[in-house]
């Protein structure tokens, strides 16, 4: 079950690069998760996510000379929905119909993601130089973090609110 958990289904188990294919395994299921219950449910998704991921890598790494395998991609699941927070509480909030779907934010979320996952700034070095689960899962939730910041600006660009 851990390792279920640990490589999402199997999807960390992809090559090549395993974190990438898990941010986009992430994607579908953000917004299944907005469209069935908006900011609230995706942000509940991602606390539980985190914990179950966090639980599901203590499990997978103990004892192991790897302590940041590159199958466990459920860290850049947890990521790439914190990028995504913006666009769900941003339509969430202005009252939007579910389904609505600004793909232009989508895909910068995940190339923003993508990019502080790999590039790895500071935080995100600070935490990926952690060990143990919580390094694993920290590192990509800064990833997120700063992702969320630059699509929120971008956001606030593209409709206006910072011309």
């Amino acid at each position: 079950m851990t390792r279920l958990i640990a490589t999402f289904g199997g999807v960390g188990l992809l090559r090549p690069g395993p974190g990438t294919w898990g941010s986009l395994a992430a994607l579908p299921l953000a917004y299944a998760l907005h469209w069935l219950g908006g900011f609230p449910l995706l942000c509940l998704a991602t606390l539980l996510m985190f914990g179950v991921g966090y639980w599901a890598t203590a499990r997978e790494i103990a004892g192991a000379a790897d302590q940041d395998p590159s199958e466990i991609v459920v860290d850049e699941v947890v990521g790439q929905w914190i990028a995504l927070f913006p666009l769900s509480a941003g339509l969430w909030f202005a009252g939007a119909a579910p389904h609505v779907f600004p793909w232009p934010g989508w895909v910068g979320g995940f190339l923003m993601f993508r990019l502080f996952d790999i590039w790895k700034p500071w935080p995100v070095s600070w935490a990926d130089r952690r060990h143990g689960p919580m390094g694993v899962m920290l590192d990509d939730v800064l990833a997120g973090v700063l992702a969320a910041v630059c699509v929120a600006i971008a956001a606030a660009v593209a409709h206006g609110a910072l011309m």
